[in-house]
């Protein structure tokens, strides 16, 4: 047995609470055949009762086995080790690592352990996360409605491509008007790049905080967005820019004119040379001190303010992973406090363990299924890699995170996922099944079921052409019926299963007894045995023979007697 790749730690995602009475514990180890078991049992019972439960293989990479079981508890205080058994010996494996020799009736010292579950440490899912579509909107770019508003800003036609300085025009009242469309495609939940008052056509140098920019129009248009919204049981989450802000935001106008007399001094990284940090190295967005705490104050009642007056649902929060981990606390504590089931996500392109915990961040905008997909889907990867990169993504993250996880194929600081994958709408379709079928959030740039292209920024942020609705017919049907997969139990609340089997990528969700899978070929035509499931949708399935760039849902309900 490979010793050195066993792995566990306490009160992580490896030993995960999910409620006061069930936790997820988990188990590294190289890819042997073994035998795992949790022994387990309730720390102040005298003597302990160890109870031994076997553990399955719930993931796997190119090195490792990921071992998970869930329990149920009777008591909050639980101490545990694992059993490992090579076909020859078996192994305990405590804090004290690996031994052939344990003694479980003087463990005390050395078991892993949850000291007690906390209702106060407990990580909630956000409910409705479990089954949402979002639609992220560029909202200069989606549409308009407001034709008596002041527009000499607008410097471009709608229909041309952009420039980083351009403006077309969109505004919160074309939002409204396009909801049954959106409702109807079956999105429920909108992201909105942000609205607030800024001198730039995406808003992420913010002026004021407290201010609907009057290019995308005014208080009351925004909360008949939310009201409309609401109506139609569809969420709206905002985008939180609190790492940085525009030089011209009157806060750093004071700090400049004012240096070091400037009540706002220590608001922002202020160099001896009068030098400031700032966003990368963009001189027009100077850098927050998140440290501060009158900064932090004054942000949190920015998140509090439009969740108060609007009623929100959420808050994505730019550039997170630079600001520090005791803001995202505080914040949280005051955002939860005040409406428990708003969303906090954040824009992490990395691993964002550290941040999703429980205490900070629900989940993040998932760009390492993004990066996954696009090497899958442009061929730089085949599908027992692409298995393996996914199961990766499902272990690094606790169960409720993996279930509120954004899962896109692009965004506006990206290339279009269909000028990526060189126009193949069949891969468009393939990677919107995987982004919905798979464990999480699914989320969709606007103008993606139009087939909108576009390369990087400001490319990808061409306007809206609605004149395609009809000619895009049959893409946005088949993005439809994809989108209803979303009601299912299995996706909504079911487990997840990743694997390869021949060249083809399988992802398999269950709940009960019901299964669903999703079977994506990049390859050559391939014939499949359908067994005892049902086609829910697929693009490219004939006569038995799945095509290739091609994908195939299949759903199996066997009632259990």
């Amino acid at each position: 047995m490979n010793k050195e790749a066993v792995f566990h730690m306490m009160e992580s995602q490896w030993a995960n609470p999910i409620d006061v009475d069930e936790i997820i514990i988990r188990l590294r180890t190289a890819k042997e055949k073994l035998e795992v078991y949790l022994v387990y049992g309730w720390q102040f019972d005298l003597p302990i009762v160890w109870n031994e439960i076997k553990m399955e293989v719930a993931y796997e990479d190119e090195l490792f086995y990921y071992y998970e079981t869930r329990i149920r508890l009777d008591d909050r205080r639980l101490c545990y080790v694992f059993k490992i058994n090579d076909g020859h010996n078996d192994y305990y494996f405590s804090e004290d690592g690996l031994s052939e020799n344990y003694d479980l009736a003087d463990a005390y010292y050395n078991f892993f352990q949850m000291p007690y579950i906390n209702e106060a440490d407990l990580f909630p899912t956000v409910a409705w996360m479990k089954e949402a579509v979002f639609y992220q909107i560029f909202v200069d770019r989606f549409a308009r409605a407001n034709f008596s508003k002041d527009d000499s800003y607008i410097n471009m036609v709608w229909e041309d491509k952009p420039s980083p300085v351009s403006f077309a025009g969109g505004d919160l009242l074309g939002i409204v008007d396009k909801l049954d469309y959106l409702k109807d495609l079956g999105v429920s939940a909108i992201y909105l790049t942000p609205i607030f008052r800024s001198n730039s056509n995406h808003k992420y140098d913010i002026i004021d905080y407290f201010k609907i920019d009057p290019h995308f129009g005014d208080e009351d248009d925004f909360r008949k967005l939310v009201e409309n919204l609401h109506t139609r049981d569809m969420k709206l989450v905002l985008d939180g820019v609190f790492n940085h802000m525009s030089k011209d935001n009157p806060i750093f106008q004071d700090v400049l004119a004012k240096q070091k007399d400037s009540d706002y001094f220590d608001w922002f990284y202020i160099n001896e040379d009068k030098t400031y940090e700032t966003f990368a190295k963009v001189t027009a967005m100077p850098k927050i001190n998140t440290s501060n705490k009158k900064v932090q104050k004054y942000l949190i009642d920015v998140g509090k303010y439009w969740i108060e007056k609007f009623d929100i649902d959420g808050w994505r929060l730019d550039v997170s992973d630079e600001i520090s981990h005791d803001f995202w606390r505080a914040f949280r504590k005051e955002i939860k406090g005040l409406k428990k089931d708003a969303v906090i996500i954040g824009e992490n392109w990395h691993d964002g363990s550290s941040f999703l915990m429980g205490d900070q961040f629900d989940s993040i905008m998932n760009y390492s299924f993004t990066k996954a997909s696009l090497d899958y889907f442009k061929g730089e990867i085949e599908a027992r890699a692409m298995a393996f990169r996914l199961n990766r993504v499902l272990v690094r993250n606790k169960d409720q995170v993996n279930r509120m996880n954004l899962n896109f194929l692009d965004t506006h600081d990206t290339l279009r996922f269909l000028t990526e994958v060189d126009g193949s709408e069949d891969k468009l379709l393939s990677g919107i099944a995987l982004m919905t079928v798979f464990i999480g959030t699914t989320s969709m740039y606007y103008g993606t079921e139009i087939g909108l292209e576009g390369a990087y920024d400001p490319d990808c942020r061409r306007s809206f052409l609605w004149d395609r609705i009809g000619e895009k017919e049959n893409l946005i049907r088949k993005i439809k019926e994809i989108f209803a997969l979303k009601r299912k139990d299995a996706i909504r609340e079911g487990g997840i299963r990743v694997k390869s089997d021949e060249g083809l990528l399988i992802i398999e969700r269950f709940y009960g007894s019901s299964k669903i899978k999703l079977v994506i070929n990049l390859n050559e035509a391939r014939q499949i045995d359908l067994g005892d499931f049902n086609i829910l949708t697929s693009n490219r399935y004939e006569e038995g023979s799945l095509l290739e760039n091609s994908f195939i849902v299949l759903e199996k309900n066997t009632k259990l007697f």
